[in-house]
């Protein structure tokens, strides 16, 4: 499984924000622009809570099995995987998300925020870029709390996996 890196992130969350930058230029001189849902920082809270609480639910286990502590219950490899899979995908959905409300917040901030439903928007928009960026946070704390350790000499390559 290959790590979720910073700039393929970045690169998605500034192409999706010029995009909306754009789009949102573009909507607003036909009509009016479609409003940044109360909903969105929300649930991307909600997935990088999910994504948090899971990274630290396998650490303190993983510690535990470390430890050789008798009670240590210890994770499966498959439902470890599952979990980075989940995290990279939430990542990688939640920087196009982030970018694309950034987009929206910037032309938002760019066209003035006189009226208070323009104020509003922006807020939401800029409460959603951060909690997209919780949610690449939380994700790649959980990629590295399941990473495998570097080869030691048993022809593992030291393959980047989870458990």
């Amino acid at each position: 499984m290959k790590q979720l890196h910073i700039k393929v992130l970045v690169g998605l969350f500034l192409a999706a924000g010029v995009l909306a930058w754009g789009g949102a230029r573009l909507w607003d001189s036909f009509g009016t622009l479609p409003s940044v849902p109360v909903a969105a920082p929300i649930v991307l809270a909600l997935i990088a809570a999910v994504l948090a609480a899971t990274a630290f639910s396998f650490r303190s286990r993983l510690r535990a099995q470390r430890e050789r502590r008798p009670d240590a219950k210890g994770v499966e490899p498959l439902v470890a995987a599952r979990a980075v899979v989940f995290g990279q995908a939430s990542a990688l959905v939640a920087a196009l998300v982030a970018g694309l409300y950034a987009g929206v917040g910037v032309f938002l901030l760019a066209s003035g925020l006189d009226v208070a439903p323009r104020r509003d928007q922006a807020i939401y928009a800029a409460l959603s870029v951060l909690a997209g960026a919780a949610v690449v946070a939380a994700a790649i704390f959980l990629e590295r709390v399941c990473k495998l350790p570097e080869d030691d000499g048993n022809g593992n390559g030291g393959v980047d996996a989870a458990l």
